[in-house]
């Protein structure tokens, strides 16, 4: 990883999830949906499933919620049915944006994330226009002071079940796997009684933006904007936050 300061206030990161908690238990019981009619609801045969689940965890969905939304998206009555989506734009000082949404009218989402970034001083890319600046891949992080670990422990652990990288950061490590070996990762961090403040597949720049007070405020609108929208699930981009 290239030392950006992601993770520098986790209080901060906290407080925000727990305010914008109903909305990303909704977006998360989506992607239970998506993942359930896709592989089916058996959590030992359907990876993706096991994947979704424990990000929902790390954002702290409750037990019961999580077996609720796989039991309604295997329900006979569930004929929900949603498309992914994948939208790549600029922000300020061209900073590089990608919005991974679901959605059931393609129409209405695509003119949503335009107007996000319409509004916020950006501008909606075409497919491919910042995606050669990320890299896709599993990313653990941990807080330190959820772990009786220590960091040459933990990273070993990590290492030996397959990580790329291993990173110690401010007050989380935050582990780097291929996009393939994420499951089996996380897996044998779980069964060490290891929980996550995140996990999941990410897309990870390979160079940082850094912007002016005026150009951050801009910025964090337009994440704000579009982390707002329904459709959306996940924004990454390569602003380099202070």
């Amino acid at each position: 990883m290239s030392g950006h300061s992601k993770w520098h206030n986790i209080q901060a990161r906290k407080g925000k999830q727990d305010a914008q908690r109903g909305k990303i238990f909704t977006k998360l019981g989506r992607e239970i949906l998506m993942a359930v009619k896709a592989g089916g609801p058996d959590l030992a045969s359907n990876a993706k499933l096991r994947d979704v689940v424990a990000k929902a965890k790390a954002n702290n969905m409750p037990n019961d919620t999580i077996d609720k939304a796989i039991k309604k998206a295997s329900g006979e009555g569930s004929s929900a049915h949603y498309d992914e989506i994948v939208y790549e734009g600029y922000g300020p000082n061209g900073v590089a944006l990608i919005v991974n949404a679901s959605t059931d009218n393609k129409n209405r989402t695509a003119s949503d994330v335009r107007h996000a970034f319409d509004k916020s001083g950006g501008n909606l890319g075409t497919a491919g226009c910042v995606s050669y600046l990320f890299e896709r891949k599993g990313v653990i992080v941990i807080e330190k002071e959820a772990t009786k670990m220590d960091e040459e422990e933990l990273m070993m652990l990590a290492i030996e079940a397959g990580a790329e990288d291993f990173q110690s950061e401010g007050e989380v490590y935050e582990i780097t796997t291929a996009p393939e070996d994420f499951s089996k990762v996380r897996e044998e961090l779980e069964k060490n009684d290891i929980t996550f403040l995140e996990a999941g597949i990410q897309m990870v720049p390979s160079t940082y933006i850094k912007l002016d007070e005026k150009g951050a405020q801009k910025m964090q609108n337009l994440i704000d904007r579009l982390e707002d929208l329904d459709d959306v699930i996940e924004v990454f981009h390569n602003w380099e936050e202070e």
